[in-house]
Order: structure tokens, then C-alpha cells, then sequence
């Protein structure tokens, strides 16, 4: 297996990577920070690091996603898994060099891109498959399609990361839609209510339930579970397209089942990134 992962320097993409290694023939670790890249390398066999290769990726930055998509291209001529791991909750409203709401960019638009860019390899394989690492947080979406960007809206921390979890799995459904009839399976998930260092990063109400929930939280272990599962499984192709819960089919929000809304979100994402799509 060739597998290709974002944001695997620490919490549950950590555990996902140093786990599937073992089974990979090749790995591409997708992230910002080299010095955490390294580390995180290190870690493992001197038989098992010679698979891994780093690959730079700010998911925030367009052009670092394209850069990271010739530089996997130019060392491989197929990816069977890929990834998308990385995320965050961003207290603050920021906007990317690109002219994105941060929140947007780094947990939906980037891994769109670089899932469409890599396609292309993906679909070299006999049983490509793309993983989205979504969340329950999807259920207290609300989206204004209008204003995917909150240029108008008032920003909230929480609401932007309700959304783009509903995006992942929006995304997921289409990717089987654009590429399911090439042989592409797609699978989102949830990792479960993680105690790692990603609730840091959250203010205001969410920062309360974060510290409140803290004692009831599994760790990136168990919290690497599904991913990990859905890497190494051959599911039925009854399940192409599902959400996961705890290594199992669970069906998601009406929202996250609209066609209309996945329609919405490709067509709005894809304009978005044409400048980077030649």
C-alpha cells in the first residue's frame, strides 16, 4: 500500500501514521512543520523510516497544496490511501494570503484541492481510497452558501468548525459521485471526543465543553481506531460514500445526506480552487 497522509505530527494522525507504516510499502507525510515531521519519523524502525517520505503542505496556502501534489507526483506514479487528517478550530476570524476564512481553508478547500490533484494517482490504483476525518460536530452546522468565508455573517469559532466537519463528509459523498465509477471508495468518520491539544486552540462556549468533557475523553489511541480501520479494511461496496462511528456505518445529519448541499459545496469549492486546478 502507498499511502499519503496530512497531519500526522501529532494526535490521532500520529497514532494513524506510525500504525500503518507497517503495512505500506511507501508513505507520504503531509505537513507544515519539517522539525515535528522529523521527530515524529524518528520514532520509528530504521527499516520502516526509509518508506516515509516528508512532504511539505500548508493546507492554508494553495500554492503549497499544488507544490505538495508535484512533489508527490514526481516520486510516485500511484497513491492507494489518502488521508485527510489534518484539521483545527481557529479562535479567531482569519483570512489566508488566497482571500479564504482560515477555518475554511485549512479544514475543507486545501484537502479538496489536494484530494482532486491526486486523483489522478489514486486512480492508478486497483482499490484507491480516500479517508476524511470528520467529526460529531457536524450535527450543529449551519451553513450560509452565500457566505462561505463570513464576509458578511459574524464569525464564530464553533459554527466554522460545525461546518467544515460537514463539509468532510458532504465531500466524502462527492468524491463518490466524481470518481466513484473510476473505482474510488471514500469513507468519512468520527475519531471519537479526543484528549490531545486540539481543544487548546478553542474560545468561548466550546472552550468550556472542552474542559468540561475532558475526563470523559479517549485518547489518540482509541481516537486512531476508525482511520486506521478503514485503511487496512476492504468494505462492501454497499458502504462506499458512509460515515463512521467507532469502526461502523452511522448515519449522519440530514444535512450531511443533502444532495443539494454536497452539489452546492463542490461547485462553490471547485471555482475556488480553478486557479490552482491548471
Amino acid at each position: 500500500m502507498k499511502l499519503a497522509i496530512t497531519g500526522p505530527t501529532s494526535g490521532i494522525g500520529a497514532i494513524t501514521f506510525k500504525e500503518l507504516v507497517p503495512v505500506c510499502q511507501e508513505v507520504f507525510f503531509l505537513a507544515r512543520n519539517a522539525e515535528k515531521a522529523q521527530i515524529e519519523i524518528e520514532k520509528l524502525p530504521e527499516k520502516e523510516r526509509k518508506k516515509v517520505s516528508f512532504i511539505h503542505l500548508d493546507l492554508a496556502d494553495l500554492d503549497s497544496v499544488k507544490k505538495a501534489t508535484a512533489d508527490i507526483q514526481a516520486k510516485t506514479d500511484q497513491i492507494d490511501v489518502l488521508i485527510n487528517n489534518a484539521g483545527g478550530i481557529f479562535p479567531k476570524y482569519e483570512v489566508t494570503k488566497d482571500g479564504f476564512e482560515l477555518s475554511f481553508s485549512a479544514n475543507h478547500l486545501g484537502h479538496f484541492l489536494l484530494t482532486n490533484l491526486l486523483a489522478p494517482l489514486l486512480l492508478q490504483s486497483e482499490n484507491p481510497k480516500v479517508i476524511n476525518v470528520s467529526s460529531e460536530a457536524h450535527r450543529a452546522a449551519k451553513v450560509n452558501f452565500d457566505d462561505l468565508n463570513y464576509k458578511q455573517q459574524s464569525y464564530s469559532s464553533f459554527n466554522a468548525y460545525a461546518n467544515v466537519k460537514l463539509f468532510n463528509i458532504l465531500f466524502t459523498k462527492s468524491l463518490i459521485d466524481h470518481y466513484g465509477s473510476k473505482g474510488l471508495r471514500s469513507y468519512a468518520l468520527h475519531p471519537g471526543v479526543v484528549k490531545t491539544n486540539f481543544g487548546k486552540e478553542a474560545n468561548g462556549i466550546f472552550k468550556l465543553f472542552w474542559k468540561l468533557a475532558t475526563p470523559f475523553m479517549i485518547d489518540a489511541n482509541q481516537g486512531a481506531r476508525t482511520s486506521i480501520y478503514l485503511a487496512k479494511t476492504q468494505m462492501p461496496d454497499s458502504h462506499n460514500g458512509y460515515y463512521f462511528k467507532k469502526s461502523k456505518p452511522n448515519v449522519p445529519s440530514k444535512e450531511a445526506r443533502s444532495k443539494n448541499y454536497r452539489d452546492k459545496l463542490w461547485e462553490a469549492s471547485m471555482e475556488m480552487v480553478k486557479p490552482w486546478m491548471g
